[in-house]
């Protein structure tokens, strides 16, 4: 398999997305190897980020590889005035890959332009966030069965909300159903309705937060009100506290619901829901090392018979 990019999501048909999930599969069985001994991946960090940083290092520590990078672009050539390109092009030099985050939309696909090695968007603004969109339909996958034919609630912020954006793109292969809650300020953008009625997917719109609203879920996918995003931070104390989930409203929910979250929580999940069986977001995160080797595993040009046949575990 040649060597790819993973700038996002909607280049990918189903096909491709299940082979993806199906290697996430294979990882989770086994995520110690050193398949990817040898290999160096850069992390560069131009906005703060926890878990998809600490992920995308744990799997290429996992994997084997070496790690290079930063978390702050303050303690970069950045804060030198160096460009975008030439930092792309000068870590080029030393990386067999490299994921980056940055504030401005399409700066992945960039540097994707440019770079001589595979580019990961690990998020681009209030754009992008393909990795997490992948770790999101594999925990899917595991907690239903399938990618086809759900109800997918998706609740609060998504005019800035990325994963939301990635979530609707990929899952235009499998027929779902989406209910977009939000207040008129953080609804979901035009662009996004319009690609949703362009690939025949069916939605709703909600302003309202409350069990009805909810009890047909099949995924309750929860977002927090971005405040880096907002340029008035009255508008942001208006609307950050709108919906909280509460473990009361759970009481006539499906069986086979759970609830999502690509996290930092905020304050939109109540702390009393973590015990709740319906609860998934923290098992969510934990699949992001899994769905993130498979992602340098695809950008390096591993196939799903290399890793299957893989003598490298260690257990």
């Amino acid at each position: 398999m040649d060597k790819h990019h993973f700038v996002t999501i909607a280049d990918l048909d189903r096909d491709r997305l299940m082979y993806l999930i199906h290697m996430a599969q294979e990882f989770e069985n086994h995520p110690n190897r050193e398949i990817l001994k040898g290999k160096v991946i850069a992390t560069l960090f131009f906005e703060p980020s926890t878990r998809t940083r600490l992920s995308f290092e744990t799997a290429a520590h996992r994997l084997g590889a070496s790690v290079i990078g930063f978390s702050d672009a303050k303690a970069s050539s950045v804060s030198k005035g160096e460009t975008l390109k030439d930092t792309i092009l000068m870590v080029s030099n030393y990386a067999d890959v490299i994921a980056m985050r940055h504030y401005i939309e399409g700066a992945a696909q960039y540097a994707s332009e440019i770079a001589p090695v595979p580019i990961v968007n690990a998020g681009d603004g209030a754009h992008m966030h393909p990795s997490q969109c992948l770790l999101d339909l594999y925990s899917i996958y595991k907690t239903q069965g399938t990618l086809d034919n759900l109800n997918i609630n998706l609740v609060g912020d998504l005019k800035y909300g990325r994963t939301v954006h990635s979530l609707i793109m990929a899952m235009r292969h499998f027929n779902p159903t989406f209910h977009f809650v939000a207040p008129k300020e953080l609804s979901m953008p035009e662009e996004y309705k319009i690609y949703c009625r362009d690939h025949n997917i069916k939605f709703q719109e909600h302003t309202a937060f409350n069990d009805r609203v909810i009890a047909d879920a099949d995924i309750l996918y929860m977002t927090r009100v971005q405040k880096e995003r907002f340029s008035d931070l009255m508008e942001y104390e208006r609307v950050k506290n709108i919906y909280i989930l509460k473990n009361d409203m759970l009481h006539h929910v499906k069986e086979n619901m759970r609830i999502l979250h690509p996290l930092p929580r905020v304050n939109e999940i109540a702390y009393d829901v973590d015990a709740n069986p319906h609860a998934y977001y923290i098992q969510q995160a934990k699949n992001g090392l899994y769905a993130r080797q498979a992602i340098f595993s695809y950008c390096l040009g591993l196939t799903l018979e290399d890793i299957k046949n893989d003598q490298t575990i260690i257990e």
